[in-house]
């Protein structure tokens, strides 16, 4: 099973359909393994192939795990309502980011008209500290393991300006404990403000964050901060009070 769920995994924005060798490279396994385990999947109905290139990509199956997983997570149906008010008040992008590991998952992607596609796709996965909405959450976290998650969780970069130094994104995770919010500019794409404000648990920790996005043509930091995060404070705050750790949720 961990080997089915490995070779499901090498599918992503880079990888959107794959050949049998293409797949073996990418999971390490050999040729043989690699076409028995796709080739289950094929059956099960969780891999499509196509019959003239015999390509490998995901199959419709996987909605349905999407959606299974959205009439589980109290979280989603709770704050949905309150980001569509969020995203209509704004007029721009609105995402509920959940802590996922080390890293972040879209799980609501509100966008504005200006948005671009790969930012309207949910279920997106990128390292906690890179994004606001992963420092943010972190700001929350005890001393000790917030840390931790600067010294150990993974890096990547996005552009030319992506913060990668641990003790720079330490200390805008310690700025963040201090405010409140996390704000960043041209991390994850160029010309892209971002805000995130966390959405607290009753334990005072949070797994979950709202965030915008803005263009820096359209905005500057001190533009952000007077429209724009007090109703993203208020949004995080109004879905915090109801907020429980869904049942076998554990912080990282």
């Amino acid at each position: 099973m961990a080997k089915g769920l490995k070779l499901l995994r090498a599918f992503d924005d880079q990888h959107t359909e794959l050949s049998l060798a293409e797949l073996s490279a990418l999971v390490g396994l050999d040729k043989s393994a690699t076409q028995r385990l796709a080739n289950t999947l094929h059956l099960e109905g969780m891999l499509d192939k196509d019959p003239v290139t015999r390509r490998y990509r995901p199959s419709h199956a996987w909605l349905e795990l999407a959606f299974a997983y959205y009439w589980s997570d109290p979280l989603v149906g709770h704050a949905l309502p309150k980001l569509i008010e969020l995203s209509q008040q704004l007029g721009e992008t609105v995402n509920l980011a959940e802590l996922s590991d080390d890293h972040i998952i879209y799980v609501n992607r509100l966008p504005c008209k200006r948005t671009q596609f790969a930012a309207t796709v949910i279920g997106r996965r990128i390292p906690a500290l890179m994004t606001t909405s992963g420092r943010a959450m972190i700001a929350t976290f005890p001393e000790a393991e917030r840390q931790a998650a600067l010294e150990t969780w993974p890096l990547k970069s996005f552009t030319p300006y992506t913060v990668t130094d641990r003790a720079e994104l330490g200390r805008a995770v310690d700025q963040a404990a201090r405010d409140g919010y996390a704000f960043a500019a041209d991390q994850m794409i160029i010309g892209e403000l971002a805000i995130a404000a966390p959405i607290v648990g009753p334990d005072g920790r949070s797994f979950a964050a709202v965030q915008c996005s803005v263009s820096s043509h359209r905005y500057d930091e001190k533009r952000v901060l007077k429209e724009i995060l007090p109703v993203l404070r208020d949004t995080a705050n109004s879905i915090s009070p109801s907020l429980r750790l869904p049942a076998g949720r554990e912080f990282p």
